[in-house]
């Protein structure tokens, strides 16, 4: 993932208003990401645990979106797998992040939703080195695919809140 400023990243969100996107928290620690470490940068507000933030880089430039967390999400402690990692050994919380649809769409009130684990982790997920399943098995061929599939996965998310074609 390119570097983004706090300016770029205010101005990549696309289901809010410039207003609400000028007043939202930056992620803590922004000057200590490691970008090529990343697929989608993903933050949860400190003052309203059911909102959370994620950008996604597309060909079209970084798509911000303003995500909200279920309620059953945050109750229930129900194991599920990540949309986007696809972590089958999460240790972590998996939620229900729904987002309001880009422009009229979303002022109709429609939304997409997907699975999505509770604090962001999926690019570390991702990277963790597999356990071996077979002689031969190429773990850093696995990371790689994992990789590639996060990116794409988080694209296709971005592509359906703005209601564009990938």
């Amino acid at each position: 993932m390119e570097i983004l400023s706090p300016q770029q990243i205010r101005e990549s969100f696309v289901n809010c208003s410039r207003s609400e996107a000028e007043e939202l928290p930056l992620p803590p620690g922004l000057h200590e990401v490691d970008w090529a470490r990343r697929e989608y940068l993903g933050w949860r507000d400190p003052k309203l645990p059911q909102r959370g933030y994620v950008v996604i880089p597309t060909t079209d430039g970084p798509v911000g979106i303003v995500l909200r967390a279920s309620e059953a999400s945050m109750r229930s402690h129900a194991p599920s797998m990540c949309g986007w990692c696809q972590d089958v050994h999460l240790t972590n919380d998996v939620w229900f992040w729904s987002a309001r649809r880009a422009g009229q769409s979303g002022r109709n009130g429609h939304t997409v939703g997907t699975l999505v684990c509770g604090a962001f982790e999926c690019s570390a997920n991702v990277r963790r080195t597999p356990p071996p399943s077979y002689v031969g098995f190429d773990a850093d061929r696995v990371v790689e695919e994992r990789i590639t599939g996060l990116a794409e996965r988080a694209r296709r998310f971005a592509a359906t809140v703005v209601g564009a074609r990938i």
